[in-house]
């Protein structure tokens, strides 16, 4: 279950580093029953590397993770997040249209806020 959160702006806790300990951190304070997707996906990180020579599915979990952890800290954002994948569901196209635009530009805004460098090509 995640955890409760309270409507407002006020971020739940600070945006953590983009570390495998500060963000597992995150994850146990704002999403703890994410977990499990956590620890899989970190695994499936460190094997695709491997499998790859590359360090490229490393920096993209802790990406994809630092995201989540941006959205996830602010209350308000979630619920519209949240708000917005269960609009999926809805038998309106137009409500639909609404929701995906919506999501995209939550999940967008989160991947322009995390700390870190830039990867070579000048993107997060």
């Amino acid at each position: 279950m995640t955890a409760e959160h309270v409507q407002g702006d006020e971020p739940l806790i600070p945006m953590p580093a983009l570390t495998l300990d500060a963000l597992r951190q995150a994850v146990a304070a704002v999403v703890p029953s994410r977990l499990p997707e956590f620890f899989q996906e970190i695994q499936d990180a460190f094997s695709q590397a491997g499998d790859e020579d590359s360090v490229f599915p490393i920096r993209h979990f802790y990406q994809r993770w630092g995201a989540t952890i941006a959205i996830e800290r602010q209350p308000s954002v979630a619920a519209r997040l949240h708000a917005a994948e269960r609009a999926l569901a809805d038998p309106d196209a137009d409500v639909r249209e609404r929701a995906i635009q919506e999501a995209a530009d939550i999940v967008q805004a989160a991947w322009g806020r995390q700390p870190g460098p830039d990867l070579p090509d000048g993107t997060r």
